[in-house]
């Protein structure tokens, strides 16, 4: 049966190409969709995700972790009171305007953090170090926003919030959803930046003890503490999802463009292996009039179908993979990792096997006698 399906697919070529076309456009669009709600949901969340910290505790009902209220720092004190507490560091998260050298001025995320646990800091730092933080005045921010920012190479200078800055080290790969930069500084720094008093701060990263489960220390400082919300790291990181991917609407419409992929393909799959099944019509009466049963039609079908995906999979993977390596130097990452490909392939077996079905029936319900007539 393979042998017979493999020989029906390439005795007509121009047919096989349009199928090919069909199922690498529909497999194409779904893995770039998807790869875009993946790099969203990524690029949302990524300061939370890389904070290395436990708990996160915030002034209480903010939308998102891009927009903290101001803590006074007693609130410190009573979390470092709580058993299970290692460490309690304070944070600072708050958009501010950067002056370019040219006078020009574009919207930054000043990220105050403590140089000495790093709880909340830069990650993939490729120029300079977290040491030269420690000097006054100074900041770390990501290679693909240098230009739109005005900075050529370390040691170039600009302004936040009427303040000099220098800029000491870069990093790779932390984009920013909100389109507003990270500029990674000194908690210290970060105060003057953001004009809070000294006593003030945006959040308290949490660190637990060794062998503290976070969930029951989450439950101990919520009975401790008043006037606060506080969230695990990943429920921080869900709700600042939540918010950037599903309430702007971004995530909405990138998911709706995978399904619109996958009606896409199953449309154009569905005509053309209908078509084929049809020009072939007498081949299969043939095999009814040989004996062959309804399974033996299935069978010959849904391998052809099943070839077809294997294809058309392969070469839709590869023009996916060169479109997200491209995606890498600009604001939209297309993520697409092994786990996302190989439930691809599934799909597309499953997509060309749905599109199968009209040809399925057309082929069941054919009289073999028609092959002994004129």
């Amino acid at each position: 049966m393979v042998a017979l399906a493999w020989k029906n697919l390439f005795h007509d070529r121009v047919r096989l190409v349009v199928t090919l076309v069909g199922i690498v456009f529909a497999l194409v669009l779904i893995l770039v969709q998807f790869g875009l709600f993946l790099g969203f949901m990524e690029t949302s969340s990524n300061i939370v995700g890389y904070s290395r910290a436990d708990i996160w505790i915030a002034a209480p009902k903010i939308p998102h972790v891009n927009a903290a209220s101001v803590l006074d720092e007693s609130k410190r004190f009573v979390a470092l009171s709580v058993p299970g507490v290692a460490t309690v560091d304070r944070y600072a998260l708050a958009f501010n305007p950067w002056k370019l050298p040219s006078g020009a001025q574009e919207l930054v995320q000043v990220v105050g953090y403590n140089l000495s646990t790093g709880l909340g800091g830069p990650w993939n730092i490729t120029q300079g170090s977290v040491d030269e933080l420690r000097a006054e005045d100074t900041v770390m921010i990501d290679e693909l926003y240098a230009d739109k920012l005005g900075v050529k190479k370390l040691g170039d200078t600009a302004e936040i919030a009427n303040k000099r800055v220098k800029v000491v080290g870069f990093t790779r790969g932390i984009r920013s959803f909100t389109t507003a930069p990270y500029a990674f500084t000194s908690f210290k720094n970060a105060q003057n930046y953001t004009h809070i008093e000294e006593d003030q701060t945006f959040y308290f990263l949490v660190k637990a003890a060794p062998g503290v489960a976070v969930a029951e220390l989450k439950k101990a400082l919520q009975e401790r503490m008043r006037g606060v919300d506080i969230y695990t790291t990943e429920e921080m990181r869900r709700k600042t999802q939540n918010y950037w991917v599903f309430e702007t609407g971004a995530g909405i419409t990138t998911l709706i463009g995978s399904v619109l992929g996958l009606i896409v393909g199953i449309v154009v799959v569905a005509q053309t292996i209908y078509s084929a099944t049809v020009d072939h019509i007498r081949e299969f009466g043939t095999l009814k009039a040989m004996g062959a049963s309804n399974k033996d039609i299935y069978a010959v079908i849904l391998t052809q179908a099943a070839i077809s995906a294997a294809m058309g999979y392969a070469i839709a993977v590869v023009i996916a993979k060169f479109v997200a390596q491209g995606s890498e130097s600009g604001s939209a990452p297309i993520l697409l990792p092994d786990s996302v490909a190989a439930g691809t392939f599934l799909l597309a077996l499953a997509m060309c096997a749905s599109a199968s079905i009209l040809s399925i029936r057309k082929a069941t319900q054919i009289d073999p006698a028609m092959v002994f007539r004129g």
